[in-house]
């Protein structure tokens, strides 16, 4: 009995190992993740990465070193830094196409981020902080 017990549990073993994926045909080892695929040859495409910079203007001049920003569809990083000499807190934010991304409000020599996944279209980036969109400080980014 204690034999045929053994055989069974090896054999159940060696199905197990059996059933694994040994399909080599997913790029980057699979991982649980798919990447989008190319719509003619069905290869795996990655997405694209974009980090986009900004600087909003010293001495409290409530806007953004740049009025417009691009980048290609997929994950898009804004990093907007408040310099020391501003007096006021900032934060970066996107908005549009279903999208609305806030980055952390971060005082005169801080930093702030935000991250979104973004199809192509036109979005908007401002600092959310009190009236500093309505005054100026916003702009646009393109996704292609």
């Amino acid at each position: 009995m204690r034999g045929l017990c053994a055989i069974g549990a090896m054999a159940l073993t060696l199905g197990v190992a059996a059933c694994g994926d040994d399909d080599d045909s997913t790029a980057g080892g699979g991982g649980g993740r798919s990447e989008p695929a190319d719509t003619q040859t069905g290869t795996p495409v990655p997405s694209e990465t974009s980090e986009l910079k900004l600087t909003a203007e010293e001495q409290g001049g409530l806007k953004f070193d740049k009025k417009e920003l691009s980048a290609p569809a997929g994950e898009v990083t804004i990093t907007m830094t408040n310099p020391d000499s501003d007096q006021m807190p900032h934060d970066v934010s996107i908005e549009g196409n279903g999208v609305n991304q806030n980055g952390e409000v971060v005082q005169p020599g801080g930093t702030s981020t935000v991250k979104a996944d973004l199809k192509p279209g036109t979005y908007t980036f401002f600092c959310s902080v009190g009236s500093h969109r309505q005054a100026g400080m916003e702009g646009t980014l393109t996704v292609k």
